[in-house]
């Protein structure tokens, strides 16, 4: 493949979806419970830390309870935040120096001993974005941690529910910082200010280069900057799903609260639930995964 090749121009990094979703908890067995009731599992515990590996369908949740990540939280009045996404990528070496070249942070390695190092950057607010081997040979799950019994996989709630994307809170008139940085590091490109997914519309939609995931960045709107406490950070994890009022329905069985109100209600095009344990809430995009990740891109 050479340099010249449109595929590569367009998907620098080779890129090929989400890996996981972690998040920093000072409540883990609390959020747990919440991705639970949205059908997760518990599947495997870190063999040195307090971090947790949730599944459901392609879909890897991470709780990080250690206690040195949450020691370094900006913003420590947080109980839950979105801590790092890790992205799959064709070859994580090459994609971490090609970020380097364009100007990425490196984040220092976090790896102990006999456990796996995987390339990182830093993000936004505290946050990093890892650069996982999509084609490796094996799961990167298997080093660091201990599975909880045989099953790898877990059915999904509702057929086809998967990663729809992230929303990310920005500080005013920064929009063109941020689409900067995630298209000249990642190659995601933005696209048309009419288009929108869900129920919200207001923000900056960002497509990845591999059109698996979105980005949507959302200043703040009227005095929301000044009557809520407003920074830059993952602010909300997004899931697709090609039926949302199917979806809602089988969450609200499980005990999953909605909005629904003058504002907010749940509708074919998305939904949003309502703040759970520590004010965690997650949102819910009409959208169909490709087929591969539909049918289980777990590892």
């Amino acid at each position: 493949m050479s340099a010249a090749d449109p595929a590569a121009e367009a998907n620098p990094l080779g890129m090929r979806g989400i890996e996981f979703i972690e998040y920093l908890s000072r409540h883990p067995d609390e959020l747990g419970a919440v991705l639970a009731q949205l059908g997760f599992r518990l599947i495997a515990r870190h063999r040195s830390r307090e971090v947790f590996l949730y599944r459901q369908g392609p879909i890897n949740v991470i709780i990080n309870a250690d206690p040195v990540s949450l020691s370094a939280l900006a913003h420590p009045e947080e109980d839950n935040q979105i801590s790092a996404i890790a992205v799959r990528v064709a070859d994580a070496n090459q994609a971490y120096e090609r970020c380097m070249q364009w100007g990425a942070w490196p984040i220092p390695t976090r790896a102990g001993a006999m456990e796996l190092n995987i390339p990182g950057i830093h993000g936004v607010g505290d946050s990093i974005i890892y650069l996982v081997d999509h084609r490796r040979p094996f799961s990167i799950y298997d080093v660091d941690f201990d599975y909880l019994g045989d099953e790898r996989a877990v059915e999904p709630v509702v057929p086809g529910l998967h990663v729809f994307g992230v929303v990310q809170y920005i500080n005013p008139d920064r929009s063109a910082e941020w689409i900067d940085f995630y298209g000249q590091l990642l190659g995601f490109r933005v696209l048309p200010p009419d288009t929108h997914f869900g129920i919200l519309p207001h923000g900056t939609i960002l497509q990845s280069p591999c059109a698996r995931f979105y980005l949507q960045l959302v200043e703040p709107v009227g005095d929301a900057l000044y009557d809520t406490e407003w920074y830059e950070q993952f602010a909300r994890l997004a899931f697709g799903s090609p039926d949302v009022p199917g979806t809602v329905r089988a969450l609200e069985a499980r005990g999953v609260p909605f909005q629904d109100n003058a504002f907010i209600r749940p509708d074919s095009h998305g939904a949003i639930t309502a703040a759970m344990s520590y004010d965690v809430n997650f949102e819910f995009v009409h959208h169909t995964a490709p087929d591969d990740e539909a049918a289980g891109g777990a590892t």
